[in-house]
């Protein structure tokens, strides 16, 4: 009865896809489980490693690769689980016409490297509406394109052996499996470069941030073209980057960053690792709040961190959906260089940042009054706030008198002193008849087709602060207040990107929770959203329409000015912890 936690409630002061017809697997000869999909070449396993001799290594992950490709399904198969479901999930999804479209180049009909990354017990946040299954019977799949950069989901009803459903998404990633994790460190520790750059041998046991996607300009990296992972070693107060191309196999850069003055100095917590509780209580099951008018249901998902269903205020349906898809953090503005980072469960999820405590639920107070109450979830690294550790925050505020919020902070320190934290927002509004229009300094202007637009210095507000007014129906709808500093969180401004697509029921936008949608480093719109609104945008008049939400922040360890920062100090013999969040996030102000 793990679930029985008390949420404690603290005083807080406030001055391209388908669903596919369901299929009947082909049959897999049994001779398959003992062929090229499971056995490397020259005894390479995905358990058992010798990287003695790192060329003899690759040479033999050349051939297991040319091997697979001689297959009749070039697909390798997940190996880092040896359970009967997972195989079983893996073949009804293999045997689908719809889910391996793109295992062969669609002209010429040569095979393509595809691996599945993922193999796992879909959770509540994985499945689309109108899917229905019992509990238990659905497995979500997920399968890389090494050549097409295309990741593929299914959904698996193994007590069926049928597809439930698939959706393919071009130019993204999965997280990667054990088995590539372990290889870029091989790759890493055994590079030349790595040694004469730390000036000594690195082991296996000294990179971190090892399975977190990252990219490097001037380099098939870049823009995420390539599935690229940066093992990263500690020396003193600076921080080295190893980027390793996992589709190439080789490393192709190194850079340095710095971690900070006191980066030597790791605090060892109380918090306690409660991850089977976390998973059990809060990613599986849906939990709901019933509270001043204020109705929703919210879940922790596998990478889309704390999502919020069905919200409704005194009865009236609000969003559908609200959640944290992406954390993409740059510390280059020109190597384009950097960490795409999810946060979620603890247990068999992608996230990189998890959620070691339960969701939490804080009053609001202004004046002396209690206004509402705030939902927030943390998310931490292992050794935060060691150097190349992260903590992300996020809140959903509610207010009595029909206001709401969503926004997120990182607690710092990250991976270095000049990073760019840009976290992606998916907010769907509730209805099909919805509208936005932009305030253009005397009226508000109608947006005809899906569209971005990026909050500056000379954006004009509204004489009530909004930026935009998002009709939801007749004379119904709500302003959108943007952070300019304002809300007395730390916040110095949101600039964000702001982007507004129609919501395709036939297919997944992002209703599901989303593999990472966009590269960690570009400075421009280019954050993952825009994909939903390529080649051509559509009309987004009076229909249902989904909004993103893409602040930046930079951070500072500058004293006296310190932003997106943590830090430990000393106090009484030990060293605590001491944070300095970059709070951001919109504002829904109700129109009267």
């Amino acid at each position: 009865m793990r679930c029985f936690i008390l949420i404690g409630i603290h005083f807080f002061l406030f001055g391209f896809s388908n669903v596919v017809a369901a299929q009947k697997p082909k049959n897999i000869a049994p001779s398959k489980l003992t062929n090229s999909v499971y056995v490397a070449a020259n005894g390479y396993s995905e358990t058992s490693h010798n990287f003695m001799d790192t060329a003899a290594f690759m040479v033999a992950r050349k051939k297991q690769i040319q091997q697979l490709l001689e297959d009749s399904l070039p697909v390798k198969w997940l190996l880092d689980r040896k359970n009967e479901n997972d195989f079983l999930a893996q073949q009804i999804a293999i045997s689908d016409s719809f889910f391996t479209r793109y295992i062969f180049d669609r002209t010429t009909k040569k095979p393509l490297w595809n691996e599945i990354f993922g193999v796992s017990l879909a959770r509540p946040g994985d499945i689309r509406k109108g899917i229905t299954a019992l509990p238990g019977s659905l497995v979500r799949v997920e399968m890389y394109n090494y050549a097409l950069n295309l990741t593929t989901i299914g959904l698996v009803n193994i007590f069926t052996q049928k597809m439930v459903s698939v959706d393919h998404y071009p130019d993204t990633q999965p997280d990667i499996p054990n088995s590539l994790m372990e290889l870029a460190i091989q790759i890493a520790i055994h590079s030349p470069e790595v040694e004469k750059a730390l000036g000594y041998k690195p082991s296996s046991s000294m990179p971190i941030m090892t399975s977190t996607k990252t990219a490097l300009n001037r380099t098939k990296c870049e823009r995420s073209q390539h599935l690229c992972v940066a093992p990263t070693f500690i020396k003193g107060d600076r921080a080295l980057w190893a980027i390793v191309d996992l589709t190439d196999n080789r490393l192709v850069g190194l850079r340095w960053t710095s971690t900070g003055k006191d980066a030597d100095k790791i605090v060892v917590t109380e918090r306690r690792l409660q991850n089977e509780t976390i998973a059990d209580c809060y990613c599986e099951k849906v939990n709901s709040i019933d509270k001043k008018g204020w109705k929703m249901d919210y879940i922790i998902t596998g990478s889309d961190g704390l999502m919020i269903q069905n919200l409704t205020y005194n009865s009236k349906r609000i969003l559908n959906s609200a959640k944290l898809v992406d954390w993409h953090v740059s510390y280059s503005g020109t190597d384009g260089f950097g960490y795409s980072d999810a946060v979620g469960c603890p247990i068999f999820s992608q996230a990189a940042v998890i959620a070691t405590d339960p969701p939490k639920i804080a009053v609001i107070m202004e004046q002396g009054q209690e206004v509402g109450f705030m939902l927030e979830q943390l998310f931490f690294s292992e050794r935060w706030p060691g150097p190349c550790n992260y903590s992300y925050a996020q809140r959903y505020f509610f207010y009595n008198d029909g206001r709401f919020r969503v926004s997120c902070a990182s607690m710092g320190r990250g991976c270095g002193n000049n990073g760019i934290y840009r976290p992606v927002f998916r907010i769907a509004f509730a209805g099909n008849n919805q509208s936005l229009y932009e305030w253009n300094k005397s009226s508000w202007k109608l947006w005809e087709t899906e569209q971005w637009q990026l909050q500056t210095e000379l954006t004009p507000y509204h004489p009530n602060g909004s930026q935009y007014l998002l009709e939801t129906g007749e004379k119904s709808g709500f302003y959108i207040e943007p952070g300019k500093g304002q809300f007395k969180d730390s916040g110095r401004g949101d600039h964000a990107f702001f982007y507004i697509t129609k919501n395709h029921l036939d297919r997944d936008e992002g209703e599901a929770d989303l593999v990472t949608i966009g590269p960690c480093c570009n400075t421009d719109h280019r954050q993952g959203p825009e994909k939903f609104m390529e080649p051509i945008a559509e009309p987004i008049v009076n229909t249902d329409l989904v909004l993103w939400y893409v602040p930046q922040m930079k951070n500072d360890d500058t004293p006296g000015s310190k932003y997106c920062w943590a830090e430990t100090y000393y106090e009484n013999g030990v060293y605590k912890i001491k944070t300095y969040p970059c709070f951001a996030g919109p504002m829904f102000i109700p129109i009267k």
